[in-house]
């Protein structure tokens, strides 16, 4: 099961979960606070699949071009997750690293 994180827009945050080639996607818009949208998010579309973190196999997460911010906060989160679950962020065990 990959995970997926799209914070490069200024004001959406995008969780994807891809399960057997099937993709569930999660979309929230605010202009404020994206970084205490992220994690709430993920923990709900693992809930609504009846999923836990531990069963996350892969992270990918957007690392630009797109908003200063708002990368910063998906490669955070998918590092701390991939480091976390022992689970490879963008392909690689090494860290994700955003692009401006």
């Amino acid at each position: 099961m990959k995970l997926s994180i799209d914070t490069s827009a200024i004001n959406t945050a995008k969780i994807v979960l891809e399960i057997d080639g099937k993709r569930f996607e999660k979309t929230s818009e605010s202009k404020i606070m994206k970084s205490q949208m992220v994690l709430p998010m993920i923990e709900e579309i693992l809930r609504e699949h009846k999923l836990r973190l531990t069963d996350i196999t892969a992270i990918t997460v957007v690392t630009g071009p797109g908003s200063f911010t708002g990368l910063r906060v998906g490669a955070t989160v998918a590092n701390a997750l991939g480091y976390l679950l022992h689970v490879p962020v963008n392909g690689k065990k090494a860290l994700a690293i955003p692009t401006y």
